[in-house]
């Protein structure tokens, strides 16, 4: 799995020339041009994702459906997250992630599953899983990809901004993936 701070993600968008305002545009356009669709699950960013891709002109014709599942039941029920999964592991984690993902895009029949799920603050962080912590996967057929965004670097630490990045991340990576090019984001 891939880590990443939000200083490493402002660099990577930098050195490929992307503004992070645009990354919605470019992943609508690249999603219309193959003909290709997307879905997305989303707790920590609250929908954020879904609301930056409808705001594209023509996103109808490639988005499926969003699902805001803060409730581990409905991470369950809905998008077919494992109990196991949230008993052992917790909603924040890699394999949360990557059944959210995978669940939505089953559920919509989509091309593309996108998935955050993560702590925004300002109040819900442990030693172990602190504010900024967020869990963002991105999955196709064939594969998903899973980035651990240790987003507490950000400045100011607040729940939108952290909702922010995240949702920059996502979209990124969903980039990424319909355009088959390997993500710069390393280790």
């Amino acid at each position: 799995m891939k880590e990443l701070t939000a200083k490493q993600f402002e660099a990577i968008l930098k050195t490929e020339g992307i503004n992070r305002n645009e990354l919605q545009d470019l992943a609508v356009n690249a999603l219309i041009e193959k003909k290709q669709k997307v879905a997305t699950a989303e707790s920590c960013t609250g929908g954020l994702v879904s609301k930056r891709i409808t705001e594209v002109g023509g996103a109808s014709a490639v988005f499926e459906c969003g699902v805001c599942s803060y409730a581990n039941r409905i991470k369950n029920k809905l998008l077919g997250v494992n109990r196991h999964t949230l008993d052992t592991v917790g909603a924040v984690s890699k394999e949360t992630a990557e059944q959210m993902a995978a669940g939505v895009m089953k559920l919509a029949g989509a091309d593309f599953g996108v998935a955050a799920t993560g702590i925004a603050g300002p109040s819900g962080g442990t030693d172990e899983k602190p504010v900024g912590l967020v869990y963002i996967a991105v999955c196709d057929k064939k594969c998903t990809e899973v980035v651990k965004a240790k987003l507490w670097d950000s400045t100011p630490l607040e729940r939108e901004k952290i909702r922010e990045i995240s949702s920059d991340i996502a979209l990124y990576l969903l980039l990424r993936k319909i355009v088959q090019k390997p993500s710069n984001i390393t280790n």
